[in-house]
This record gives C-alpha cells, structure tokens and sequence, in this order.
C-alpha cells in the first residue's frame, strides 16, 4: 500500500475492545462498509501494520492504517447536508437536568417519571432519548441508554458517558449481572409472601407484539423474584420485585398471571387493576434501586425516589416507606444465561413428554382389536402344535 496521503488513527480507550468496522462507523461513518470491505480484501486496510477485517476486535493504542479518501467520495461528503439535531428549549434542558440523581466520568442515573417514554416511536415526540442532549455537561460525548424501561413506569435508569461506559453497561445487562429492584403496589395479597414465578411469555398473537402473555408451549423462559413489603387487609399489598430475566413487561405479565396484577396496569390486569376510592390510576410501578458493576471499579449502586402518586397511596394504604428498604438483604445472584437455557431446555423436554402422553392417549382410544383371520389361525395352530411336540412323550409301562 502506497503511503502517500495515507490516513494513521490511534484507538482512543473508549473504543478498546469494538470491532474495526463499528470504528469506522464512528469515526468515519460516510465510509460504507463496502469500501471497508474492499480495502481489507485489497490489503489496505491494516491494524499495527498487519492485514485486517472488517471483524477484527481493536485495542486502545493501535494505529490503524486507512486508504486516502477517494476524491469523488470527499466532494460528495462535503456537499451532502448535515441534518441539524432539534434545539432543546430551555425549559426541556432544565427538565432533563432535575432528573439526574447521580453522575460521574462514566455513568449517569436518571429518575424517570412516569409517562415518558424511553425512546421515540409512531406519534412519540416526547422521551428520554430527546433530552438527552441537554446532558453533556462537561463532556463532549452525548449519554447513551443501556436499557430501557416502559413508559408508565418509573425509576432508575442508567446512562453511558462515554463509548467504553456503554458497552461495559450493555455487556452486564445482556450477561444478567445487573440487580434491579422494584417496588409496585398489587391487588389483592399473595398467599405466598416471598417466593418465584417462574412462567415463559411470549408474544400475544394479533397485537403486533406490543402484548405479552404467557405461553407455555413457544415462550421464553421468564423467572421473578417478589417478597412481599406489607399489606392493608386483603385489599392490597406492598411487593418488592427483582426481575432474573429481561422479558417485555415481564414483571406485569407475571403478577397478572398469578392474580394480583399492578395497580393502574388496565393493559394486563384489565378492570381489575385498579383500586375504589382516591387511590391513583396511574401505574404503580417503579424502578427503586440499580446496582451494576462501575467500568471504573467497584459498585454503581443508585435509588430513585418514588413519584408523587405512588408516595401518595403507600399513605392512603397505610404503609411505612422506611419498610421497603429494610427487607433482609437479598445477595442471590441472578441466573446466568447458561442456567437460563438449561430452563427453558427442562420446560421443552417437559412439554414435549406432555404431548407424546397426549398422542399416546388418543392412539389408545382409536386402535380397534383386529378380527382374527386366516392368517391368524394358521399362526395359533402352529403354536398348538409347538407346544405338542413339547410336551414329553410317556414311557411304555411293562405288563405285570
């Protein structure tokens, strides 16, 4: 490779560990992974001198080796128009500032009210992902969400600052590590106060996958965690949540199905999710506390403060706030994915044996005994003449 006008870039520690071509779609994001591709397949491309692909994993403090910019590509570069991001209004950057409730050179941690959605859709303008920009402070990168939660939830939800922050973040919610804890108000008090559900949910056909439900036959396994806080008479109860796995509404799907659903959840729990009087119809479901290894070391560990109508009806109910944050301290590890799959593996073999015992039980009632043919008499003669020819013949007896 010719080194005239060639191009010589060191690997910042943000992006240690990504691969080369998530690099250029960072930092060179007009070259289209064809040309990448092409010049790895040329030899033009190089990492520490050495030929590379488009696939390699890169390390802080190599030099990476790029072709001089075609001509034509930089005058198309240059006279294609940036698309302008929306300026956020004042009151929107005082907004996304009175959310945060924790910061450092990495991470973030936003209380989200409720009715905000995490991030932008069909006839969604307003979400956390917007104001985001209005959360740079002293850094020149914009946070980044790791996670999400439903829109009518609330909570603690963590932010990347930097690139290393956020595939350090994605790494350990996809890996299960991180601890989540939440805090909802329920109808009806479980008979069971400190146990599992352990129930697979799927999509619920017909709704484009905005429902779930459980489904016992294609779901994914799905495994939660509740202790229950307090009660007021069989009217409601306080629960603690922890979700083990990271299913769609998994949480509402589950305290649902076992008959107590969230109060304010019409979507799972119908009519029945909410409560007579003053109570709030609003969700009462909330993201308490965050805990997740710090890419820096140590513990991230964060709780939000609860939104006013859910504050509001632990009153009205009765309940003592400092209760919620005295359970006893609950250090059980979530299920690593290998002990997720060996779940899921266990429920298909389960369901399988359920059908063949189904196909079995109808072939039983439909197979009729067969009328005995030629064939079969022949066949019992046979056996009748065996069994003669068997049986030992008798000793002549002498004559006195």
């Amino acid at each position: 490779m010719s080194t005239e006008n060639v191009r010589q870039f060191t690997v910042a520690l943000d992006d240690d560990g990504i691969r080369l071509d998530r690099w250029f779609k960072r930092h060179l994001p007009d070259t289209s992974f064809n040309i990448v591709s092409r010049w790895a397949r040329t030899g033009q491309l190089r990492v520490d001198g050495a030929r590379a692909t488009p696939g390699d994993r890169i390390q802080a403090g190599q030099v990476i080796r790029v072709p001089p910019a075609d001509a034509a590509q930089a005058a198309a570069v240059a006279a294609k128009p940036k698309k302008a991001r929306p300026q956020l209004s004042p009151e929107q950057m005082e907004f996304a500032e009175s959310m945060v409730i924790h910061r450092d050179a990495q991470a973030m941690v936003i209380n989200k009210p409720p009715g905000l959605a995490t991030q932008g859709g069909t006839k969604t303008h307003d979400h956390v992902d917007q104001l985001l920009d209005g959360l740079y402070y002293e850094l020149d990168v914009r946070p980044k969400l790791v996670h999400r939660l439903d829109k009518d939830t609330s909570g603690a939800l963590v932010l990347a600052r930097t690139a290393r922050a956020a595939a350090y973040f994605s790494k350990s919610f996809s890996g299960r590590t991180a601890r989540k804890t939440y805090w909802a108000v329920v109808v009806g008090v479980p008979s069971i106060e400190d146990g599992f559900i352990e129930l697979p949910i799927g999509k619920q056909p017909g709704t484009g996958g905005e429902k779930m439900q459980v489904d016992e036959k294609e779901g994914q396994a799905a495994r939660t965690r509740y202790r229950v806080i307090d009660r007021a008479g069989n009217r409601a109860a306080w629960v603690e949540l922890q979700p083990h796995t990271g299913r769609t509404h998994q949480l509402r799907v589950h305290m649902a199905a076992i008959g107590h659903p969230i109060v304010g959840d019409g979507k799972y729990g119908m009519a029945e999710a909410f409560l007579s009087g003053s109570i709030s119809r609003k969700m009462h479901l909330h993201a308490r506390r965050i805990r997740i290894d710090h890419p820096d070391g140590g513990k991230l560990d964060v709780k939000a403060d609860l939104p006013t109508h859910f504050a509001e009806t632990l009153v009205q109910l009765g309940f003592n706030l400092e209760d919620g944050d005295n359970l006893p301290s609950d250090e059980k590890a979530p299920p690593t994915k290998e002990q997720e799959k060996a779940w899921a593996k266990a429920h298909a073999k389960a369901v399988r044996k359920e059908r063949r015992g189904e196909r079995q039980g109808r072939r039983d009632t439909t197979v009729k005994k067969a009328k005995p043919g030629k064939k079969d008499d022949k066949k019992a003669e046979k056996k009748v003449d065996k069994k003669v020819d068997k049986k030992p013949a008798r000793k002549p007896t002498k004559k006195p």
